[in-house]
């Protein structure tokens, strides 16, 4: 997973980077919100984890600017270093876009933890991306082609992808189509049943 850094104290910029790093994250470093968007303009990163107060463009303008871009850009999951606390921080941090919180002086295991959060959140989204994007599927029997080139029913695959139950319904389409001729049917024989009755009664003295 790609880390942008963005730090204006070196100090902590740099221990930021000695942990990542050790636990084998490819890391960038910017030193303010100017410099992390030039970054951001040229590279994808999968997470920024970024300063609140900082001179130039701040934690919670560059937020906004990196959710101004999702659309055509792969989603990037946001920590925001603070050493402010209280709801109204965190609520004005959640409406900027971030994701997830650290406070000044954080923990080295409490990052730890958020960073496999912010991981395991990239990868739902990106199995739940993967669905959402074009599926070869059958014209005629409506089979989609998994993984394995192997055809499959579309209930068996999206149950393989996802933790997606199903149960199943009759839309009014294809009720009109297909359930109201069998009924139509249906009510005709026992009409015709009912009037060949009534001849046979009618034959018997």
């Amino acid at each position: 997973m790609r880390i942008l850094i963005v730090e204006d104290d070196a100090v902590s910029r740099r221990m930021l980077h000695g942990l990542l790093t050790k636990q084998g994250y490819q890391v960038t470093m910017a030193s303010n919100g100017r410099e992390a968007w030039d970054h951001l303009q040229r590279e994808d990163f999968s997470l920024v984890i970024t300063d609140w107060i900082m001179p130039e463009i701040d934690g919670l303008r560059l937020c906004r600017l990196i959710r101004g871009r999702q659309q055509t850009k792969k989603y990037t999951y946001i920590i925001l270093i603070t050493v402010m606390s209280g709801k109204t921080s965190y609520l004005e941090g959640i409406e900027s876009g971030a994701d997830d919180f650290l406070t000044k002086p954080y923990d080295p295991d409490v990052l730890r933890a958020r960073l496999r959060v912010a991981e395991r959140l990239l990868d739902l989204r990106q199995e739940v991306q993967r669905l959402q994007g074009l599926l070869p599927i059958c014209q005629y029997c409506k089979k989609i082609r998994d993984d394995g080139n192997l055809w499959t029913q579309i209930e068996a695959y999206i149950s393989d992808h996802s933790e997606a139950d199903f149960t199943h319904g009759i839309c009014p389409e294809c009720e009109e189509i297909h359930i109201q001729p069998q009924l139509e049917e249906m009510e005709r024989e026992r009409l015709q049943r009912i009037e060949h009755q009534q001849q046979v009664e009618s034959l018997v003295p």
